[in-house]
């Protein structure tokens, strides 16, 4: 590990949260610049994971300079030396914004998104913009127009996706923390390949204003963290209503940190048995089976339960985000911004060249999937009936949360996979999310924690996921199981 040194103490600053570096930040043990400096440092040694797409060295330390003053007036925000990475779809005010993307790999956003104006609300320093598949369309980050990202526990192997290189940075210690999206699992399964704490909040929790859009009625802004309380605390700053959304929910937001650590006694926990198939990876569903047994251990009743809809949520989840992304992606055709074919005769000619030299091949074939699906003679056939099934799927979960505080599942079916295993196959790489998306589709949170090894070293998440704008219950939850995974790991050792 390579270590920060502070006035008399070293600290591993790769492995740190956030809650272990304010209190160095605040008593002077360590300042900002210090800090950035090393995060930096990082991040150039480590560029063969190609975690960034944009890397903000002059910005971050000036950031950084101007919080240490503050933090010597007791004048700092909540999240002053939080060095944060954000995903390259959200747009930051005056810096490049790709979404991963040839099309848009010079647009300069003249605006900051809501969360990032909370975040520089409250002194986050902003260190850069990760790696992503192209318009977050993919569950590998193999799919940028600026290169595959890596996985930090076996290079040979994906990281996960669309927020791949959010995972990266932060399993990595390239950040303290990050942003990401989730539209069909774009969180947490990375969350889980990189064994990192992923958030996917309920829809309409957090505003999408400056988020460029590829599933609207599915997309969801969130954290990726190294601990639960630093999940917490990130949700705290970016959630709320903003007119600019009108699909913001105008909710007052909890104190999401209050009751954390208080056990998870009396809670009732249901199994979903959809999620425990056969195509399981045998050390996930071990790992998963004794996260249940940890619940059980510390007073939670667990029972098993159904959501008889998720068979149909891959097919649903295709139908609904193609042909979202066929909608929002048809402003990108050279007219107004972004990539221009140079060699075009005429107007539609450019349209075509633009949009065939601009897209990567998986966008191009969500594009026309879902322009298909919209399409005169199919719309009732599939668009209607997919919206249908949604309407279901979300019944489902609305019915066990009945009688469940929480559902406890794996976040993904198997350990990250290799590179390139998946790419020629589009059917089995949609597969990798068949634990995500029904959340998704019925608009409720989520969150992936780290709950052990395979026997390659490589990192296994369990997902809970609560009823809608019940985030409390997930980080409740979820400071439960990452201590006991924590102790577990240290008695191990």
């Amino acid at each position: 590990m390579m270590p920060l040194q502070t006035k008399g103490m070293t600290l591993a600053f790769e492995t740190a949260d956030f809650q272990q570096l304010r209190p160095l930040l605040d008593n002077k043990t360590v300042d900002c610049v210090t800090l950035v400096d090393s995060y930096l440092k990082r991040i150039r040694q480590h560029q063969r994971l190609n975690a960034f797409i944009s890397v903000f060295d002059d910005r971050a330390r000036q950031a950084a300079a101007a919080i240490d003053l503050k933090i010597k007036t007791g004048d700092a925000g909540k999240l002053a030396g939080l060095v944060i990475a954000i995903k390259d779809l959200i747009c930051i005010k005056n810096e490049r914004t790709t979404c991963g993307s040839k099309i848009l790999s010079n647009f300069i956003p003249p605006y900051d998104a809501f969360v990032i104006k909370r975040l520089l609300a409250e002194d986050a320093i902003l260190i850069g913009k990760t790696n992503m598949d192209e318009f977050g369309m993919g569950s590998s980050t193999e799919n940028s127009h600026f290169g595959a990202a890596l996985n930090p526990h076996d290079m040979a192997r994906v990281p996960g996706g669309s927020s791949g290189g959010s995972a990266v940075a932060v399993a990595d210690g390239q950040c303290t923390a990050s942003l990401g999206t989730d539209t069909g699992g774009s969180i947490r399964q990375p969350a889980s390949f990189c064994g990192v704490v992923g958030l996917k909040p309920t829809y309409g929790r957090v505003s999408r204003f400056g988020l460029v859009a590829y599933a609207s009625s599915l997309d969801q802004i969130g954290p990726i963290t190294r601990s639960v309380p630093d999940a917490a605390m990130l949700l705290q700053v970016i959630a709320g209503h903003d007119r600019r959304d009108s699909t913001s929910a105008s909710l007052p937001v909890p104190d999401y940190s209050s009751g954390m650590k208080n056990g998870v006694s009396g809670l009732k926990v249901g199994v979903p048995r959809e999620y425990i198939s056969e195509s399981v990876q045998l050390e996930v569903s071990a790992a998963i089976e004794r996260t249940i047994d940890s619940l059980r251990q510390g007073g939670a009743s667990i029972e098993q339960t159904s959501l008889p809809h998720s068979k149909y949520a891959i097919a649903t989840y295709y139908i609904i985000a193609t042909a979202e992304a066929s909608s929002n992606l048809a402003r990108y055709d050279g007219t107004r911004f972004g990539y221009r074919a140079g060699d075009a005769d005429d107007l539609e000619s450019m349209y075509v060249k633009t949009r065939s030299q601009g897209f990567g091949e998986e966008v191009k074939r969500r594009i026309m999937l879902g322009t298909y699906v919209l399409s005169a003679g199919y719309y009732d056939a599939y668009y209607r009936k997919a919206q249908k099934v949604r309407t279901l799927i979300k019944q489902d979960f609305d019915r066990a949360f009945e009688k469940f505080d929480v559902l406890i599942a794996p976040t993904a079916p198997t350990t990250a996979f290799g590179l390139g295993e998946k790419l020629d196959d589009p059917l089995t790489m949609y597969l990798s999310d068949i634990f995500t998306v029904s959340i998704n589709l019925a608009g409720v949170p989520a969150i992936s924690i780290p709950v052990g090894y395979d026997s390659n070293k490589l990192p296994i998440g369990a997902q809970v996921i609560a009823k809608a704008y019940n985030e409390a219950t997930l980080f409740h939850v979820g400071y439960f199981l990452e201590q006991e995974s924590s102790a577990k790991m240290s008695d191990s050792n």
